[in-house]
């Protein structure tokens, strides 16, 4: 059976507040751990009006407290942002107070604009270059430390937090590789090098003591209703976000509409339609025909779905029927 994750942006909709998303959020993982969900993933942004999961570590363990068998975790904390040993003693936080349920999703990218990113970084603007080496000494943090050892993560030592590494580019697939880790690849925003990333790992992944074998998870945007007309309607606010991030205009997720023409232009709708290709919008029998493509075609060890949809119980009813689509791919397997 190949499982199914969620992964949260804890999308602030129009005429909202970041208080109520967070409690959106929290609602969404307790329905997630009753339908079957492997993960329930958070993502961090930061300048982003319709997202309120920047502080990553601080709404996982609000997600964890409030659930008791899901695995929580970052999808991801972007590394450049932090120092390794901070990171280390968050999770290794998370890690003390539920053990056996924290993963550490990592990312290269800011997570944000250029100038919050220097607001974020201060004096480690280059420090994207030092990606591997961070993940490494991230990697010893969370190992038993030794009796000369002078700086430890407390909490964290001991604790082997499991890593995940996440791209969308080939950059991450052949580190995850190199350092036999799972890996996690961003469809659902950028699917131009899905094929050939997961290739790449595990042409050329190499054992270890965390995975003895390649693990790949592909995340994907899905948008499930009861009818066709109504799953394409909710699918708008993630288009209407996208025109918005295009124009450098990010904002509150907007309320869905009928229909996109007139709101975007021809290139903006190019740009969309390519980054969002690997979407999958429709009723329960398209949603099932759509994954099932998505399987074959990749491989993917693991399905992370992620849906940016205005109202709180449409995206609970989408993501109750992608759970049900889901078992019976498994009952067909």
């Amino acid at each position: 059976m190949v499982p199914f994750s969620v992964l949260d942006l804890s999308p602030i909709p129009q005429g909202s507040t970041a208080a109520q998303a967070l409690r959106n959020t929290l609602d969404l993982a307790q329905h997630a751990e009753r339908w079957g969900y492997r993960r329930y993933w958070l993502a961090e942004h930061h300048n982003m009006p319709g997202i309120a999961s920047a502080a990553t570590a601080v709404v996982i363990a609000h997600v964890a407290g409030g659930t008791s068998t899901i695995r929580v975790g970052s999808g991801g904390v972007m590394l450049p942002n932090h120092s390794p040993l901070v990171i280390a003693e968050q999770f290794g936080t998370l890690a003390s107070l539920f053990p056996g349920r924290i993963d550490l999703g990592l990312g290269r990218a800011p997570g944000t604009d250029q100038r919050t990113a220097r607001a974020l970084r201060r004096d480690r603007m280059n420090s994207s270059d030092t990606f591997p080496q961070d993940v490494v000494e991230l990697q010893a943090y969370f190992q038993p430390a030794e009796s000369d050892q002078t700086v430890r993560a407390v909490p964290g030592a001991g604790l082997r937090v499991p890593l995940w590494l996440l791209g969308s580019s080939l950059f991450s697939a052949q580190m995850a590789a190199a350092l036999g880790l799972p890996y996690a690849f961003a469809a659902h925003f950028a699917p131009d090098d899905l094929l050939e990333a997961f290739s790449l790992y595990r042409k050329n992944f190499k054992p270890s003591s965390e995975l003895d074998r390649p693990r790949a998870m592909v995340g994907v945007s899905v948008v499930a209703a009861d009818t066709q007309t109504e799953a394409e309607r909710l699918f708008t606010s993630l288009q209407q976000q996208f025109v918005q991030l295009q124009r450098g205009t990010p904002g509150q997720l907007p309320p869905p509409v009928d229909t996109m023409e007139g709101r975007w232009t021809a290139h903006e709708k190019a740009g969309v339609g390519r980054a969002l290709r690997k979407a999958i919008v429709g009723a329960p029998d398209k949603v099932k025909r759509g994954l099932a493509s998505l399987l074959e075609e990749t491989g993917a060890d693991e399905v992370m779905v992620t849906a940016q949809i205005h109202d709180h119980r449409a995206r609970l009813r989408s993501f109750e029927l992608i759970a049900e689509v889901q078992s019976q791919l498994s009952a067909a397997a």
